[in-house]
């Protein structure tokens, strides 16, 4: 297949998991296509909100018509606005029938800031999306009432110099979990800051989230040089969740340039696998990417410090825009010697271990949506373009210092 094709081919498939895979009832993403421990009901926020602009490329594509996809948003915003949510935040996961929040831990049986920020990411393309048909649209004040209801500010404790993950009715702030950086949070922090009502200070940005123990970096693995982050880069998707709607090019702050952290990240990944110090089966120049997955073990944050073996195709493939070229040798791998074991009806199986032979039983949102909204900003940009025409997420973008080319000083 030509490069296109295979592309066509990848994307159009993935997405039947947001379209054909959706739950039945509200038209959310599932957590996963096969029922896992939350249950056959249980819809993920966050992979929610990438399975929208997925459904935008689909859209763009040809392969999802305009009326059916506004029918399915109407769909999605009957149920959110009638779903769970604390202080305007909406838990990791709802569900599907009811609306009603399942709990994530034990603790964990409140507002998810971070899933909150995926999923609020995902509706402000879909909201500038209409308004580029029609600025009228009614579906538009619908958006903007669950934007705007965010209570951002809140996570900060009372002023702290920091956002909070998570708050519970029952459990107040047990879960005492500061979002610190480097990790998947950027976008968290850039719609706080955007927030036209609940929005927070630059200092909680650069006191809380540039104040992580993980933070800086600067050091060299493998040769490359890593401004930002844990030693060996941590998970790839570190530069994917916060890069499907915010543009990496150009985008630099007083800490770093981050087309150039991604890139760095994502050649530590795949340099990782051509040395292949744990001597896996099936590792190298042509399947590579460590990242957040399913293992045959259980859920675990993957990367080359913590390498048991387990490749995760959405690694390498949501990495088209950084490494195109290495993105593709590990698509054709896939898709090739691996195809008829990762290859499903709803796109490529989460993960797989070679020297186990181990194969993940399911598909999972939060990997899916990655997948095609990252092929498609390597085609077209759409959905950089999208989010970034987005006046909330320039203006939380320079409130936080950051200059980019879609900013008016730059």
């Amino acid at each position: 297949m030509k490069d296109t094709d295979l592309l066509d081919a990848v994307q159009r498939q993935t997405l039947r998991y947001f379209w054909e895979g959706a739950h039945p009832h509200c038209g959310l993403a599932l957590d996963r296509s096969v029922p896992g421990p939350y249950g056959p009901d249980a819809v993920a926020v966050g992979g929610s909100g990438f399975g929208l602009m997925a459904l935008l490329a689909g859209v763009a594509r040809g392969w999802v018509e305009p009326g059916d996809f506004r029918q399915r948003l109407r769909t999605v915003l009957d149920f959110l606005e009638g779903a769970d949510r604390f202080h305007g935040v909406f838990p990791h996961f709802l569900h599907g029938r009811t609306g009603r929040v399942i709990p994530f831990a034990p603790t964990d049986d409140g507002g998810d800031l971070v899933e909150t920020s995926f999923l609020m990411a995902g509706l402000l393309c879909v909201r500038e999306w209409l308004r580029l048909a029609e600025p009228a649209d009614a579906f538009i004040p619908r958006i903007d009432a669950l934007w705007r209801a965010v209570e951002w500010d809140w996570h900060t404790r009372g002023g702290r110099p920091a956002l909070y993950w998570h708050w519970s009715p029952n459990n107040d702030w047990a879960m005492n979990f500061p979002i610190r950086g480097w990790n998947e949070c950027l976008i968290t922090y850039v719609l706080a800051a955007g927030s036209p009502t609940h929005s927070i200070s630059a200092d909680t940005y650069h006191q809380g989230w540039a104040e992580g123990p993980a933070f800086r970096n600067g050091r060299r693995f493998y040769g490359v040089e890593l401004p930002l982050g844990p030693d060996w880069g941590g998970s790839l998707c570190f530069a994917h969740y916060s890069f499907l709607a915010v543009d990496p090019r150009g985008l630099h702050d007083r800490y770093a340039d981050y087309w150039r952290q991604n890139l760095a990240h994502t050649l530590i990944h795949r340099e990782h696998a051509i040395r292949n110090p744990g001597g896996y089966a099936g590792y190298g120049a042509d399947c590579w990417g460590l990242t957040a997955s399913d293992d045959d073990r259980g859920y675990h944050q993957h990367a080359p410090d913590n390498d048991v073996g387990v490749i995760a195709p959405t690694a390498a493939l949501s990495s088209f825009p950084y490494t195109p070229a290495y993105s593709m040798q590990a698509l054709r791998t896939f898709m090739g010697r691996l195809r008829e074991r990762l290859w499903t009806p709803l796109g490529l199986r989460d993960a797989f271990c070679e020297s186990r032979d181990w194969y993940a039983p399911a598909t999972l949102a939060i990997d899916q949506g990655p997948i095609v909204v990252m092929i498609e900003n390597h085609r077209s940009g759409l959905l950089w373009r999208l989010g970034m025409s987005c006046p909330e997420i320039r203006d939380g973008l320079a409130r936080l210092g950051f200059r980019s080319p879609w900013l008016p000083s730059a």
